[in-house]
């Protein structure tokens, strides 16, 4: 074959790969995602090699690039790694008796088990969040604060935002997706919001949930859309305008443009700077959410019913976001020899 035939057929691979991916319901932008690493990896082999002449040496030093050059954080390289290991199974599994027709080349799995990079750890310090003291503290004087707030409006979108990661565990990306209409006082008895721009597995899109609005999440949307929310124009009636907005319209739309999340990132960390300045630069919205799942199990409710507030799809994931106190053991000991002296005592079993 001519060098440009095994050009046109290494992009042939890559193509029925995405091809591949679109048949299994993955998002566009995933895909290209997943194409990005695939050539940029090429480009890492250099001129005159393909694919599947890649040997786990060139895997070796495409990764280390990542992380030496680029400075990628580590769940990024792995994500990369991966990325690149399941390509290489689609060869093998799909084309590696024409690409050894073809080419002469049998093709290897280049990443394995030496070079494949660790998960990334978030059970880190950065990441167990504060006690329940501490997060009552923050809120408490932020709540105290937003009267006599420069900018009342946005003060309290923000507190509201930042209400929703820590009572109700949404992602910064599941609360900046609320439309009025997701806020559903009438379904149960503290109401239900529908959560349409959930997390999906794999890139499958978003993956949508209807939460109960417990842990005072109800009282606080009741005060959000009784006082607050029609102060940012007359779009409060409509259902499709953002739960929380920006302070600029949509002219086109007619209605409040959406706050983005970095500007619903940034109200929070300012209020961590002030009423919670031991946490500044470390407690983000998503230790927030560590902190619900952790609060929550510390007051009971069961993993399974955190997983399906939370929106994971395993519950591995739900029970790495439990943080406990140092005594949780300990309590759950004298609770249980509690429940062993009342059966003796009673003669129950």
């Amino acid at each position: 074959m001519s060098p440009q035939e095994l050009e046109d057929f290494e992009q042939e691979l890559v193509d029925q790969y995405a091809l591949a991916f679109a048949a299994a319901g993955l998002t566009d932008d995933h895909i290209a995602q997943e194409r990005s690493v695939i050539f940029s990896f090429v480009r890492s082999l250099g001129h005159g090699r393909h694919l599947w002449a890649a040997a786990p040496q060139d895997v070796d030093r495409f990764l280390q690039q990542q992380r030496r050059e680029h400075g990628l954080a580590k769940s990024t390289v792995h994500s990369k790694a991966g990325t690149l290991a399941r390509f290489f199974d689609f060869l093998i599994g799909r084309y590696q008796g024409e690409i050894h027709g073809l080419t002469g080349y049998v093709v290897g799995q280049p990443v394995d088990e030496f070079n494949r990079p660790a998960k990334a750890d978030y059970g880190g310090l950065i990441r167990i969040p504060p006690g329940d003291d501490e997060v009552a503290h923050l809120f408490g004087r932020w709540r105290e604060a937003l009267p006599g707030a420069r900018k009342f409006l946005p003060g309290a979108r923000d507190y509201l935002a930042a209400s929703l990661w820590r009572r109700a565990g949404l992602r910064i990306s599941e609360t900046v997706n609320l439309d009025i209409r997701d806020w559903r006082r009438d379904l149960g008895p503290h109401g239900k919001l529908h959560v349409r721009f959930g997390k999906g597995s794999m890139g499958r899109g978003p993956k949508p949930r209807l939460i109960p609005t417990i842990n005072a999440v109800d009282e606080l949307l009741d005060w959000w859309m009784t006082d607050i929310r029609h102060q940012y124009g007359d779009d409060w009636t409509n259902p499709d305008a953002p739960l929380l907005p920006s302070e600029r319209r949509d002219r086109d739309l007619g209605r409040c443009r959406r706050a983005g999340d970095d500007t619903l990132r940034s109200g929070f960390a300012t209020a961590v700077n002030t009423w919670l300045p031991s946490w500044a630069g470390q407690l983000t919205p998503h230790g927030m959410r560590h902190f619900c799942a952790s609060s929550l199990y510390a007051r009971g409710m069961d993993l399974k019913a955190i997983q399906e507030l939370l929106g994971h799809e395993w519950l591995s994931t739900t029970t790495r976001y439990i943080h406990v106190h140092d005594d949780h053991v300990e309590t759950a000991w004298a609770s249980a020899n509690d429940r062993v002296a009342a059966r003796l005592i009673t003669g129950t079993e």
